[in-house]
């Protein structure tokens, strides 16, 4: 199968591309809502102290033997952790994916699941999978759908994972459908975004009929593009944060913008999407409203992949900050409460600028989701992807962190 390439198979690699850095453009409406205080993505980052090291994390895939190719997937990226609450089991849901290592033999499509039976937050066991969907055999694409086809919805590359969740008896997965990996200026690339889900723990998979239009469908920078599902908080609501696709880390208009919506479990189930209440800034106040859209709680710097998720009575964040070169994680009491200023917790450079010494350094990295069973919201487990955009050029993989403090 050919595939089409993304943004970094050109000439300009994405480390090229972030070293020579790219403007900002914040969609139309933004300026309207203050942010709350150490809000801005693009916050000065705080000067790190002490020796600058290397450091790597264990590696998930793409290495000959391993763990993954014993389950059919040689090299892949995300790997986005979630808690299959069903048996207490985990899975690792993956993008683009290969039978071999480096990017070699089949192309395997996206997404890919590879599950685990027991996870290890302290560390020192690695993530090991011990077996993989749909068919507990070897690995497939879990939608139905054919790559680098119109699948009657227009012409799709593939269906990228965002964040999968499991509540209720039912497996939810979140995607953008990517037009292409090279959108122009002000463009983010993407056809549409979804939800599917599964009652079957991810053997087979749904659709919901709604979709959320994209850039290829009409709506350029729409804020439904990527979801993060923080999870189900002691309230009872299911808190879910969202923003503009940028995956192929060159949507000059990204402006790092998040925004914030709660659903009940049962409507977001129903997939009654218009029960939403927005975070919304109305009246000169930020307050819960179905009557207004959500506002952007964060902007500042362009990002690309993100997550959020509640660990222990904290929520904490993680991103890849595009403009830093680095993964930084927040936290924050509540959902809508103040989100502290970005650390960067693991760069693509650590000799520059100083808020990056003596931090792990992951040349050509994104990615950095937080792993739900982290041990705690003072030590964290992030999952980071690492590929220098050539084709066939390795690591083609993701890496696991441990013991992180936002």
């Amino acid at each position: 199968m050919s595939v089409e390439p993304r943004p970094q198979d050109q000439p300009l690699t994405r480390r090229l591309t972030l070293k020579a850095g790219v403007g900002l453009v914040l969609g139309a409406g933004l300026a309207a809502a203050p942010l709350p205080a150490a809000a801005a993505t693009g916050s000065t980052p705080k000067p790190r102290t002490g020796p600058r090291v290397l450091a790597s994390g264990a590696s998930l895939c793409d290495q000959p033997g391993d763990s993954a190719s014993a389950q059919g997937l040689g090299s892949g990226d995300l790997a986005i952790p979630y808690y299959r609450e069903h048996d207490g089991s985990w899975g690792y849901v993956f993008g683009d994916s290969w039978t071999g290592i480096q990017q070699t033999g089949d192309y395997m499509g996206s997404p890919i699941m590879l599950n685990q039976d027991g996870f290890d937050a302290s560390g020192q066991t690695p993530i090991s999978f011990t077996w993989a969907m749909p068919s507990g055999g070897g690995a497939r694409q879990l939608f139905d759908y054919t790559p680098q086809q119109d699948n009657g919805h227009g012409w799709e590359f593939s269906r990228i994972p965002n964040d999968c969740v499991e509540f209720g008896g039912r497996t939810y997965l979140q995607y953008t459908s990517v037009n292409t990996w090279t959108p122009g200026a002000g463009r983010d690339g993407s056809l549409m975004s979804g939800v599917a889900y599964s009652d079957d723990y991810g053997v087979t998979w749904t659709d919901y009929p709604y979709h959320w239009a994209g850039d290829e469908q009409g709506t350029n920078q729409s804020m439904y593009g990527m979801w993060s599902f923080a999870g189900i908080d002691p309230d009872g609501w299911l808190y879910v944060f969202s923003k503009r696709w940028n995956g192929s880390h060159r949507n000059t208009a990204d402006g790092g913008a998040i925004q914030l919506f709660r659903i009940q479990p049962s409507d977001f189930r129903d997939g009654n999407f218009g029960a939403q209440q927005n975070w919304a800034y109305v009246g000169n106040s930020w307050q819960w409203t179905t009557d207004a859209a959500p506002s952007a709680i964060l902007t500042g710097n362009n990002i690309g992949e993100f997550s959020v998720k509640r660990i222990g009575s904290t929520y904490c964040m993680s991103y890849f900050d595009v403009d830093d070169y680095s993964i930084c994680t927040r936290t924050a009491s509540r959902p809508d409460a103040v989100w502290s200023a970005p650390t960067p917790q693991i760069v693509g450079n650590n000799t520059v600028p100083p808020s990056h010494w003596g931090r792990p350094q992951v040349p050509t990295l994104y990615g950095g989701y937080i792993h739900p069973g982290s041990a705690s919201a003072t030590s964290l487990t992030l999952i980071v992807s690492q590929w220098n955009g050539q084709k066939g050029s390795p690591p083609y993989w993701a890496l696991q962190f441990d013991g992180v403090n936002p």
